[in-house]
């Protein structure tokens, strides 16, 4: 393709962004250097229309934890398209009946039955309603900078008022406390509390990790007040810390578990509670009390059991684990050196945040690793965050190559200090 229908595919497409999508977002990607379009994607590396790749250290916000078009998945989803797409609701639903054995079979514990949704938002509102109607109760517990969607439910449990005021009033008896901090949850639970919801790493928040044996104390909390505990891992899920799921680096079994983002293996959207068998009896005597009707499709069902086999046949978790070490001990060897640009690196496995000593520093990092054809973005929650949530496949040579780029644009920022 000449440069001149290239160059024509990109405007063309920022203006209709900018005519039927978001003006602000088509904006931001000029603003970003980011105004070209993405073509194909392999792995950890996303090609544009240019041909031009870049290594992607974002991994859609976690979605591509086997990488981009994993070929076991793409296959599952073809095979599973020539016979059947969506589901009938009334006949019987193999893959997904498959789905949610894999899941009892992989997660940790008694949790065992599930329910299949699109997304990260819609598992946590299956879950605020089953933690609802399983206890008789209505107060839900959650955390300062927590984010667990923007549907209307889950924005009630997310801890940042960028994103609730200006839809207030949102549902009653949502409280929230400080992450990190067991003892305040403790304080906040009275006889009306249906459930804690807390993510084992805040993403969003801007990688947050809390104090070793949190989770677990949270656990015993629960335990001994007579309250469930719901634990969100929509991005820490599938492999992302080291572990298929981040509970069990504290061998912490919550009651009900969200899943999404790596579920659907990068190619198809899915979102999907899993809980222990005594939560269920609700939904068991009111099968059509919380329905969905593509949830459990057959496509996005075959490719989250295909992740699911690609995350264990693979050895993803142990990947992550050696590659996010590697990630860690190079950056945290460069906030050492320059504490003045970087004041903190923090994560676990594959996810892993650097927080600048300013807002400005963030802003030129992500312009410098755009020049270097390598993608990320901010933290929502903060924007002296950036986040290194690459593929679970990511290679050594490209954690090298990433490594790279990173002490040049942090040693370019230090020399930009020093002339201002």
């Amino acid at each position: 393709m000449v440069d001149n229908d290239v160059n024509a595919i990109a405007e063309e497409t920022i203006a209709k962004y900018e005519r039927y999508v978001n003006p602000s977002l088509a904006r931001l990607f000029r603003y970003m250097g980011l105004a070209t379009v993405e073509h194909s994607a392999r792995g950890s590396t996303v090609t544009d229309f240019k041909g031009d790749e870049y290594l992607d250290l974002l991994g859609g916000y976690g979605m591509y934890g086997v990488g981009h078009s994993h070929p076991r998945v793409v296959q599952a989803v073809k095979v599973q398209l020539d016979r059947m797409a969506m589901p009938t609701k009334i006949l019987l639903n193999k893959p997904m009946a498959d789905l949610a054995e894999l899941l009892a079979e992989v997660t940790p514990g008694d949790l065992t039955y599930s329910f299949f949704c699109n997304s990260g938002t819609e598992a946590v509102e299956a879950a605020i309603k089953l933690a609802k109607v399983a206890t008789g109760k209505h107060g839900i517990i959650s955390t300062t900078g927590a984010f667990h969607g923007k549907s209307l439910g889950s924005l009630s449990a997310t801890g940042r008022e960028l994103f609730r005021e200006p839809f207030k009033p949102l549902l009653n008896g949502f409280a929230h406390v400080p992450f990190g901090d067991a003892p305040a949850i403790e304080a906040a639970i009275d006889k009306d509390t249906a459930a804690v919801i807390v993510e084992p790493i805040q993403g969003e928040g801007g990688v947050i990790v809390p104090p070793c044996g949190y989770l677990s104390a949270i656990r015993e909390i629960c335990d001994q007040r007579g309250v469930l505990l719901i634990v969100d891992e929509v991005q820490t899920g599938m492999g992302r810390t080291g572990k298929m799921f981040a509970v069990e680096h504290e061998n912490v079994v919550p009651d009900i578990l969200c899943l999404a983002k790596a579920l659907g293996g990068g190619v198809m959207p899915i979102g999907a509670i899993v809980a222990k068998p005594h939560l269920w009896q609700s939904f068991i005597d009111a099968p059509f009390l919380h329905t969905s009707t593509f949830g459990g499709n057959p496509l996005a069902c075959a490719a989250a059991i295909a992740a699911i086999l690609v995350t264990r046949d693979e050895n993803l978790c142990e990947n992550a684990t050696v590659m996010g070490m590697r990630f860690l001990e190079a950056l945290r060897a460069m906030q050492a050196r320059y504490p003045g640009v970087l004041a903190e690196v923090r994560g676990q496995g594959l996810i892993i945040g650097l927080e600048f000593t300013h807002e400005g520093y963030a802003g030129f990092a992500i312009s410098e690793l755009v020049n270097n054809k390598i993608l990320a973005a901010y933290t929502l929650n903060n924007p002296k965050v950036i986040r290194i949530e690459p593929p679970l496949v990511i290679t050594a040579a490209e954690v090298e190559r990433a490594i790279r780029v990173w002490e040049s644009i942090i040693t370019s920022a230090v020399e930009l200090a020093e002339d201002l």
